[in-house]
């Protein structure tokens, strides 16, 4: 390969690329942390019991995206486990408490249908993005074949003496 035709690295634009420490994701971070709260708190795991099982499950959704390949910098998986924890305590300690039933309930529901409808707007965009680098891929090497062609193309035509 010609040490002058570098791949070019795909750079994602949108909004929901992966950031260096933080990006929108850790919005989706934040909620699912005060998900979890209400969840274990809604269940009564006790206080302990539902720090560790909280932290042990968001490094573990991290650990899954390692597994599928979802390309992020270990600084923002470090964050998203801090942002997750961050909302959690918050929400378990002081604010589930603090809710009455009824306030609770809606409160509940509307975090997790946030949460759920962020994590799905987010998802659909990075799957487009995706989809655009594959295709920004391939017109790429398209046209660098077709550069390589001509180049050697034209090595041949200068090699044996023709004009151009």
């Amino acid at each position: 390969m010609d040490p002058n035709l570098q791949l070019i690295k795909f750079e994602r634009t949108d909004v929901w690329r992966e950031g260096k420490w933080l990006d929108l994701w850790s919005v989706v971070h934040f909620l699912s942390g005060v998900s979890v709260a209400f969840s274990f708190y809604l269940l009564h795991f006790g206080a302990l019991a539902s720090v560790a099982l909280a932290f042990v499950g968001l490094v573990a959704y991290e650990m899954w995206e390692v597994i599928v390949k979802i390309e992020e910098t270990p600084t923002n998986r470090f964050m998203d486990v801090v942002v997750g924890m961050t909302s959690f305590v918050p929400a378990f300690f002081i604010m589930a408490p603090r809710l009455t039933a009824q306030q609770f309930a809606y409160a509940f529901v509307l975090v997790l249908l946030v949460n759920i409808l962020s994590s799905m707007i987010g998802w659909r965009a990075s799957q487009k993005a995706a989809e655009l680098q594959k295709r920004m891929r391939q017109r790429y090497e398209s046209e660098r074949k077709k550069l390589l062609k001509q180049k050697t193309h034209l090595k041949e035509r200068f090699k044996h003496g023709h004009r151009f």
